[in-house]
């Protein structure tokens, strides 16, 4: 088989699977928002409110998956299994305590947490009520999001995809009978919506890592258990992990200032602005795919010293979002206006919700090459201060500034504030472009 068949045969057996359990989580989201919103838009925006703050613990996390995958990729296709597993197991076991911290602040400090982004009590009362609760599946989160990038690195990634399967729907039934009080539950509203997401993931969890140690029983996983690292290896892990970390925080930081000023902006703007959570939900993730492969793919590459192939194969990938994203963007510019008409809310909350989906299905091309490009290509080489700066200058160098004055200074609405603020997509995709032509991102561990 020569290189470009196999290149297309490995690319769709990661891609495909992380597509649909995007899509799949997203599909059953939107179901969730639909319950959630017979509630009323108190809760729709205190579950939005809450779910920014989360978000913070989910880049995090996601960004010690992301170190995790750099290192496993690159040190499988290396054939390294010691350091492999040496960089599974440290990453989970960071994982597991930013999972303990955050869960720690949740449970302590809900209410003075959710009063940092709305003034409103009783959209402040249902957001720290909903974060309370939620908060109770960060560590199994923490714990299969680890397994599943070891899983997908190993070629098993159909194994995280009928974990989100079940998880999907045992949280959409669960949600529907805790949230209305079905089949002799209690009714509990907002609570039982939170209630639902732990029960799935704590199922979830049960998938990936019983997988995992099924693989290991069978002597299929031949990852050592290895903690402790020499000091050269702690500065190269550092160096790829701490950028990432920064990187991510900064950037979910930015992300919750710009929900603090949705939040200013009045509770139906914030309630339109969580109704198009699960579109964006589900446009990246079916992108997310690509994005998954790229950085499985191009790591295995660069861990091999195989420079060339490296950078040709990463410009298919690109081509192939920009090509997937266009035709995703068209078809919701043409049906945005009868998913919010699904939503028990007034009139006014679904016009907003209409125009930010116009101007995201605008934006979103440029969202996924960043992801693509930055998010698994140039990350897979290891040389993560690259993105550091750049995501530092597109949020807090234009995003941030450009959403408070929009906002704050000249009262703008929250669709003209949502689409300034997206400008900083297009600076960050110029900038990393010229990263990835450059090549010096190009190295093996």
């Amino acid at each position: 088989m020569n290189i470009s068949k196999s290149f297309q045969r490995e690319f769709i057996t990661i891609a495909l699977p992380v597509a649909l359990q995007g899509l799949l989580q997203s599909s059953f989201s939107i179901v969730d928002q639909v319950m959630v919103g017979q509630l009323g838009e108190v809760s729709i925006a205190g579950i939005g409110l809450a779910g920014r703050f989360a978000s913070l613990y989910s880049v995090l996390l996601s960004a010690i998956a992301a170190a995790a995958g750099i290192l496993l990729a690159q040190y499988i296709g290396k054939q390294d299994e010691k350091e492999a597993g040496r960089s599974f197991y440290l990453n989970l076991f960071l994982a597991a305590g930013l999972a303990v911290l955050f869960l720690g602040l949740c449970l302590a400090f809900p209410q003075k947490i959710m009063g940092i982004y709305t003034e409103d009590p009783d959209t402040r009362a249902a957001a720290a009520l909903y974060l309370s609760i939620v908060a109770v599946g960060f560590l199994p989160r923490a714990v299969s999001l680890l397994c599943a990038t070891l899983l997908r690195c190993k070629n098993y990634a159909s194994v995280p995809l009928y974990a989100t399967a079940g998880n999907a729907i045992l949280d959409t039934a669960l949600s529907y009978a805790l949230i209305f009080g079905k089949f002799g539950l209690p009714r509990m509203g907002i609570a039982g919506a939170a209630a639902a997401t732990v029960f799935a993931q704590a199922m979830e969890l049960f998938v990936t890592c019983g997988y995992c140690l099924w693989l290991r029983y069978k002597g299929r996983w031949k990852i050592p258990f290895l903690l402790g690292m020499k000091k050269e290896l702690w500065k190269r892990y550092a160096g790829i992990l701490m950028p990432i970390l920064a990187c991510e925080f900064f950037w979910s930081l930015g992300e919750n200032v710009y929900g603090m000023i949705y939040g200013r902006l009045g509770t139906k703007p914030c309630a339109a602005m969580t109704l198009i959570g699960p579109i964006v939900m589900l446009f990246m993730g079916l992108m997310g795919g690509i994005s998954q492969a790229a950085g499985i793919l191009t790591g295995k590459r660069l861990g091999a010293k195989e420079y060339g192939p490296a950078y040709q194969e990463a410009k298919k990938m690109m081509w192939y979002g920009l090509i997937g994203s266009g035709v995703l963007a068209v078809f919701l510019l043409a049906t945005g206006r009868y998913y919010v008409s699904i939503f028990e809310v007034d009139d006014g909350v679904r016009k907003i919700a209409l125009g930010l989906l116009k101007v995201f299905a605008v934006i979103a091309p440029v969202k996924v090459q960043n992801m693509i490009l930055g998010g698994g290509i140039i990350r897979s080489g290891g040389k993560t201060k690259y993105l550091m700066a750049i995501d530092l200058i597109g949020t807090w160098g234009l995003g941030v500034p450009i959403g408070l004055v929009s906002a704050l200074v000249l009262k703008l609405s929250i669709v003209p504030v949502y689409f300034l603020l997206s400008l900083e997509e297009c600076v960050r995709l110029a900038i990393t472009v010229v990263v990835f032509r450059k090549k010096r991102w190009m190295r093996g561990l």
